[in-house]
């Protein structure tokens, strides 16, 4: 399922209940309610808009008003929309990073403005106030790891790349290009960006089929979007049952392809505590408690043989 994009001016303000974590939330805003502005990376994606629902809902518990804007995958809009949150004097910034090099300055601005800033799914080379996601890498590791293991180490694959220069994208692929070192008779055949895109990834799907037909013998897509686009792709060409697709997040669609056993494998990435948690921090912070500079959520195989448990 796929939100409704609002724009760029999406504003989701939250006016939660009053309880005793909003009276003290109350008081470390000096005597206001607790005001959180959150960049997203884009709501057009469907693990991101589950990380942003658990941001909304934390919020709603700890009776903190948010400021929720969509950065439509724009790093620039997002070093924008910072600078719109300081000028709204937030207690708190909580961002999901566009790009690691481009929206660092959004980092940097928000720190010289004395404002805490919270990096939640992706990272900047500015370093935040916290960070609260899972290692990327490992993600990427675990996928491999399966597509080696069911290829008995030997075989011809293809790897689809989230957005260019945004940190999941980068740590995916350092991730997969450690296994194919460690198994030399894995041969990358051709990697190329889907941008995070289902629509995206079935094309360069159908056309990498063109290009390499029945060479291919698995597919490492850095998020489940591209993996159920490639999925689509093969089961078209009548191709699916003689490729292994792996990807990663574990949002309801892959699930339900893992069940039917269309997508050999997803990665589970845990939206839920990223973004509860990051909200928690920032929180944390505002009120001047102890926090960790550092959460890293742990990535889980999801197979046909364990996929109930998350479907629960």
């Amino acid at each position: 399922m796929k939100r409704t994009l609002i724009g760029s001016a999406l504003c989701a303000l939250l006016l939660a209940g009053c309880g005793q974590g909003s009276s003290d939330n109350k008081e470390a805003s000096g005597g206001k309610k607790m005001k959180i502005g959150v960049t997203m990376l884009s709501m057009q994606n469907e693990f991101i808009v589950k990380v942003s629902d658990e941001i909304e809902k934390k919020a709603q518990e700890m009776g903190v008003e948010l400021i929720v804007v969509d950065a439509e995958r724009s790093a620039l809009k997002q070093v924008e929309q910072v600078e719109s949150f300081i000028a709204q004097k937030v207690d708190a910034i909580i961002m999901n990073p566009c790009e690691v090099e481009a929206s660092s300055p959004a980092v940097t601005k928000a720190l010289a403005a004395k404002i805490p800033i919270v990096n939640v799914n992706s990272e900047t080379s500015a370093a935040p106030t916290a960070f609260v996601g899972s290692d990327d890498v490992e993600s990427a590791r675990i996928a491999m790891n399966y597509i080696a293991e069911k290829l008995g180490g030997k075989g011809n694959i293809l790897m689809m790349h989230g957005y260019m220069g945004q940190a999941a994208q980068i740590k995916r692929e350092q991730g997969a290009r450690e296994i194919l070192q460690k198994n030399p008779n894995l041969k990358l055949l051709a990697h190329q960006t889907a941008e995070w895109d289902r629509a995206k990834a079935m094309s360069l799907m159908e056309n990498w089929i063109q290009s390499y037909g029945a060479n291919v013998n698995a597919v490492f897509a850095q998020n489940d979007e591209m993996g159920m686009g490639a999925v689509n792709a093969l089961t078209a060409a009548g191709m699916k049952d003689k490729v292994i697709v792996v990807s990663i997040d574990a949002i309801p669609d892959a699930l339900q392809a893992v069940k039917k056993g269309t997508l050999n494998a997803t990665v589970f990435q845990n939206a839920q505590q990223q973004g509860a948690n990051a909200l928690e921090t920032a929180v944390k912070i505002v009120k001047g408690e102890k926090f960790e500079k550092q959460t890293l959520i742990p990535f889980q195989l999801v197979t046909k043989e364990n996929v109930e448990t998350f479907l629960k």
